[in-house]
């Protein structure tokens, strides 16, 4: 696994998202992501091709191609080869031996030499001696980089962009009917009819409207960053507020069963509460999850885009203008300001009880006095209104109290 030392110029974009190790032959998505090919298959083994699937960082859906997720292209600056570069300047802590020298001593390697340079052309680290033929050859000289800790960076710059069908040849034109980089053979045979242009050109005019729509993508995220703050600080007033509010029915539930008035009253209003508590909190995660979802695209989109307007070569600009000029789009169209929710502000009234301290339900304490026995005094017990009648108001007032309690809400 990948780990805090493995520091590389290239590890901020060569380690797959889903095994977070070194890139195993990347492949990008239309949103821009890339993942390991055997990581992205692992991912969809129960899919089939044209079926859509969720990119597993942004969950923007993406179709398996119809000859399988194998056909999706190579990521932004031709990641596999940035692979490559890594993986050669990492052996170079340890003595490399020279491969020419290996294969002719059997895989015997302590009689072989120890590889100095690294042959650009034919991916190989070779000794002196076995790089002097490179240095010769029919067509040309061979590019001979010394193997070091500077290998890496430059054999990004000097790797030249190959065609993707034929990739002993350098790409040289862009399809603007296909939306791809090819070389003068792909011309010859499938594009000949296409309107097609110099690399260098179509480049310009890609880096131009890449900027254009990186500048607006960059607005947008203030936006979303602010809306998600925003929202953020409202769930924190509305849990506040609901809190005090439980507090408050609780607290006027507690005066009424003073009263000895029943709890039913008290424990609805609470139940209705936490029903809207729960209610909320989930409407709130779902627009907070949107917006972060939006946020990760956005910045993602821009990190790229800055990436390739700062440091691509021309082939690396037109390989996926096309795709960031549509992604933009996307993004740009999908407004999740649109989709705001907020939660409610929430008050509590309590219910006057006050009228409750005059009923009398139990009755009074009256004397009277007989007339045929003056003198003498008995207690007797008796109701001022009849059980029924007050039965009834009480059952008026409960009713009541109900009803101020659910206009509070």
């Amino acid at each position: 696994m990948a780990t805090a030392t493995s520091v590389s110029l290239t590890a901020d974009r060569t380690n797959c998202a889903i095994c977070l190790d070194v890139f195993d032959n990347p492949k990008s998505l239309p949103c821009l992501h890339a993942f390991c090919l055997k990581c992205l298959q692992g991912y969809c083994k129960d899919k089939c091709p044209g079926d859509e699937i969720p990119c597993p960082v942004c969950r923007k859906a993406f179709l398996i191609p119809s000859d399988g997720l194998g056909d999706l292209q190579y990521h932004v600056f031709e990641r596999q080869r940035t692979v490559d570069a890594r993986k050669v300047s990492s052996e170079q802590v340890r003595e490399v031996r020279c491969v020419v020298c290996l294969e002719d001593s059997d895989g015997n390697s302590e009689e072989t030499a120890t590889a100095t340079v690294y042959c650009v052309d034919c991916k190989q680290k070779l000794c002196e001696r076995c790089s002097r033929p490179h240095r010769k050859m029919p067509g040309g000289a061979h590019r001979l980089k010394p193997l070091g800790a500077e290998l890496e960076q430059e054999l990004i710059h000097l790797e030249a962009s190959s065609c993707d069908k034929h990739t002993d040849k350098q790409v040289e034109l862009y399809c603007h009917q296909c939306n791809e980089n090819i070389c003068v053979l792909c011309y010859a045979v499938q594009h000949r009819n296409h309107e097609s242009g110099e690399i260098p050109e179509v480049a310009k005019n890609f880096r131009l409207r890449i900027e254009a729509n990186d500048k607006q993508v960059v607005s947008s995220i203030g936006v979303l960053r602010h809306l998600l703050k925003e929202r953020k600080q409202d769930l924190s007033t509305f849990f506040t507020d609901t809190d005090k509010v439980e507090k408050a029915i609780l607290q006027a539930g507690d005066e009424i069963k003073q009263m000895h008035l029943v709890d039913n009253q008290t424990s609805q209003l609470v139940s209705e509460l936490q029903t809207l508590k729960s209610d909320c909190i989930k409407k709130a995660q779902v627009m907070e999850e949107r917006i972060q979802l939006a946020l990760v695209a956005h910045e993602s989109f821009h990190t790229h885009s800055r990436e390739l307007l700062d440091k691509g070569r021309p082939s690396d600009v037109t390989r996926p203008g096309r795709q960031l000029l549509d992604r933009a789009t996307q993004l740009l169209k999908n407004d999740v300001t649109a989709l705001d929710f907020r939660p409610p502000r929430v008050t509590f009234a309590p219910a006057d009880v006050t009228p409750l301290t005059r009923l009398n339900l139990v009755g009074k304490v009256i004397i009277d006095s007989y007339q045929n026995q003056p003198g003498i005094k008995h207690l007797t017990y008796c109701t001022t209104l009849s059980l029924y009648n007050l039965f009834m108001q009480y059952v008026v007032f409960l009713q009541r109290a109900a009803m101020l309690a659910l206009q509070a809400l």
